[in-house]
Parts: structure tokens; C-alpha cells; sequence
């Protein structure tokens, strides 16, 4: 499995990439990525690649990607191309709309890219007073309720109690409960 993880510096990317990392590593499977760092600490673009499986090299060539994990829907649009032919794609989204243009639509369909479009901001205000720290937990808790890349929602939840600060540790629980509740409402 290939993962791209994109989004803005400070919105938990490495540990994201960290926590798939372990769930492989659990599993007894080879792990290789590569982080982007670029703008991190001033909220710029970060990607990280992330492989599990026999490969050598740990960047991601463009068309080759099985899931998009993007915490920012511009920086899902600007990497959508790392994305295979029938890839998955789960995106925190703040306007709805842009994924209604036409252009967008119609590239999605040619490529048979799936997405599934988490209103984060939403239910981070909504149920934890907009503490967007969380947010990366969050679209962890949906890629396992959604079973992207093989990966369950319990082998998350493991590897997130394991990583998680003891002072994050109930929020993350939170968070991770939210985005699986947030698959069964779409």
C-alpha cells in the first residue's frame, strides 16, 4: 500500500504517518516514507510518503498512490495526481462546493478516484470546541471505520493509545470515535 498524507505544518501529519507506521510494523510488514517538511512550522505544505510492503524507494511516483489521507482540501486538490487509477481519497473539506466543480468531477470520474468528503472542522467544533489538534486523529478514525488500505479501525485505535501523549490521550478517543461516526452518516 502507498499512502500520501498532505496537509498544513502543525495539523499532525507525521503523526498520522507514524501511526500507520506502527500498524504496519505490528503486522510485520515493511515500512518506508518520506516527509516534505517544506513551510511546517509557519502552516505551509507538508506531504509525507508512506509505504507498507517490498519497496525499495520511499517516494511516491505521481499515478501510483492507493489512498490520499489530505487534512486540507487545497492541498487534497494540488496532490490528487499522486493518486492511482481507482484510488481512495479521504479529505477534510471546509467548502462543500469545490468538489461540485465541473472540471474536478469529471477528472475523479476518468481516473475512477474515489472520495469521501469529512466535514472535520465541523465536527471538531461541534463536539470538541473547535480544537482542530485533533484532526488528523480524526481522518485516522476514518480510514479504519472505512477499511482503507486493509487497515481496521481497531489496529487505529491500538496504534493511537500506544502513540498518543498521555495528556492527548482521551481526545484522541475521542476524535478517533467521531471520524468512524462520521463514515455511518454519510
Amino acid at each position: 500500500m502507498q499512502y500520501i498524507i498532505v496537509g498544513l505544518g502543525g495539523q499532525g501529519i507525521l503523526f498520522a504517518s507514524r501511526v500507520l507506521g506502527e500498524i504496519a510494523i505490528k503486522r510485520g510488514e515493511n515500512v518506508i516514507g518520506s516527509e516534505v517538511h517544506g513551510m511546517a512550522q509557519r502552516g505551509g505544505s507538508v506531504i509525507s510518503h508512506f509505504k507498507v510492503g517490498s519497496y525499495k524507494s520511499p517516494l511516491i511516483s505521481a499515478g501510483d498512490a492507493d489512498v490520499l489521507l489530505a487534512f486540507d482540501q487545497n492541498e487534497a486538490i494540488r496532490n490528487l495526481h499522486f493518486l492511482k487509477n481507482g484510488g481512495y481519497g479521504i479529505i477534510n473539506v471546509h467548502k462543500m462546493e469545490v468538489f461540485q466543480n465541473e472540471s474536478l468531477k469529471k477528472y475523479l470520474t476518468k481516473r475512477n478516484i474515489s472520495t469521501f468528503l469529512l466535514k472535520g472542522y465541523e465536527i471538531l467544533n461541534e463536539h470538541m470546541k473547535g480544537n482542530y489538534l485533533f484532526l488528523n486523529v480524526l481522518i485516522l478514525g476514518a480510514t479504519g471505520a472505512l477499511n482503507l488500505g486493509g487497515i481496521s479501525f481497531d489496529e487505529v485505535k491500538d496504534a493511537v493509545s500506544k502513540l498518543s501523549p498521555a495528556k492527548f490521550l482521551d481526545d484522541n478517543m475521542k476524535a478517533l470515535d467521531l471520524g468512524k461516526m462520521a463514515t455511518h452518516e454519510s
